[in-house]
């Protein structure tokens, strides 16, 4: 392999070096994308061969991969202390529904963090419902309750760290031990903080989805999505996967590779710039609440220093006494902040959210809060100058109160 003995290198070559096994490598320092949807045999004894095998790195069908996909996958394994190997999905949510399905079966139980993205909260309620798989949504930062919330039927958790738009840190290792004492799977959705800083595998988890649209690719350009796991659920995962009949495209595990190798020095200057301006933030006086974990003080700041060892641009915060009218005018000002869904490209973006529809259990606005502080903005920062980015913040609360 290109940039020999991986098992003595940090996470951050890794991601350098990783899914560079290949014959290529020794030649080229990318694979080239393979766009095959037919792969060939030399003779009827291989091609009835070939049904006897199911595993990355070797041909079969386009539906299975080639180079370039595998590469990918090899690369994610190696940054995930734990896995065994990787599924790629076209999407993050269908990476999150695939391993659900995987793991799942009419008649189970699945508990699901009342924080979670919301698609994946319309997957418990949707497709999966109507498989005959129950949900049950809890309070990741309610121990007790969790617990008292298994049953026999319960197959599988469903996690996210932090908490989609209100940015909680919830007790991964306890909450993945307490499944696996109870016999129950979990899943997190990893997208936040990436297996760079949060190892979920190691951190207790079975099954580590990531959004591979976001910090992976980095540029904004591509969908897709990843589940990295353990010897006991790698193969069920492909296994699911290609009953699904998912596949990717080559170009977009290309652009994937692509983001890969930048994807520590972009994280790592991303979060710089997003403490600084989540500081200033807490400086203002037109903001009652700034949710990022990453910040001293911060709710949940002592478990992400104790599980996490990196952080993102993604965090938001809420208005002090404003309404929805005063909040669309600040996001309207900002002229270097896109408006948009998505994160973890180059470009900032803000969003502006409202919680109440897609929580069932945890209360909004949180207990102890004004009942006008509810009006939340969540901003992915990009890779823009902060002092520019604080800038055009200050452009957007000079226009929110003159409205």
């Amino acid at each position: 392999m290109a940039g020999g003995d991986d098992s003595k290198q940090t996470p951050a070559t890794r991601l350098v070096t990783g899914g560079r096994s290949g014959d290529f490598a020794e030649s080229v320092v990318n694979p080239p994308v393979w766009r095959a949807s037919t792969h060939l045999y030399a003779n009827v004894a291989a091609l009835r061969e070939g049904v006897k095998t199911n595993e990355d790195g070797r041909f079969f069908y386009g539906r299975r991969g080639s180079p370039t996909q595998w590469s990918l996958c090899e690369a994610l394994t190696g940054i995930e202390p734990g896995a065994v190997g990787t599924v790629l999905y076209p999407s993050g949510l269908a990476a999150i529904v695939g391993s659900l399905m995987a793991v799942l079966r009419s008649g189970d139980v699945l508990l699901v963090a009342d924080n979670t993205y919301d698609p994946t909260r319309n997957t418990a309620m949707g497709i999966l419902k109507r498989f005959g798989i129950e949900h049950r949504f809890f309070d990741p930062l309610d121990l007790v309750a969790y617990d008292a919330a298994f049953c026999d039927r319960t197959r599988a958790v469903m996690l996210e760290v932090p908490g989609s738009l209100t940015m909680e840190v919830c007790d991964i290792p306890t909450l993945a031990r307490i499944a696996r004492d109870k016999g129950a799977v979990s899943l997190v959705d990893n997208t936040w903080a990436t297996s760079l800083g949060f190892p979920a595998l190691e951190r207790g988890c079975d099954i580590a989805i990531t959004a591979l649209t976001k910090h992976v690719g980095g540029h904004s350009d591509l969908m897709l999505g990843a589940a990295s796991a353990g010897e006991r659920w790698y193969r069920p995962l492909r296994m699911g996967a290609q009953q699904l009949g998912h596949v990717v495209s080559p170009d977009d595990a290309a652009l994937a590779l692509r983001g890969l190798r930048t994807m520590a020095v972009r994280l790592e200057r991303e979060t710089a710039s997003a403490l600084a301006i989540a500081e200033w933030l807490c400086r203002r006086e037109e903001v009652a609440h700034v949710l990022c974990p990453m910040l001293p003080g911060s709710p949940g700041h002592d478990l992400w220093q104790r599980d996490f060892t990196g952080g993102c641009g993604l965090f938001s915060f809420v208005l002090k006494g404003r309404d929805d009218a005063a909040r669309c005018r600040l996001v309207d000002a900002l002229e270097l902040f896109g408006i948009g869904y998505s994160w973890g490209g180059f470009e900032s973006l803000a969003l502006p959210f409202d919680v109440e529809p897609v929580r069932s259990r945890m209360a909004w606005p949180k207990a102890g809060w004004g009942v006008e502080d509810r009006y939340a903005i969540r901003l992915s920062i990009g890779l823009e100058d902060a002092k520019d980015l604080i800038a055009d913040l200050e452009r957007g609360f000079d226009a929110m109160d003159k409205g």
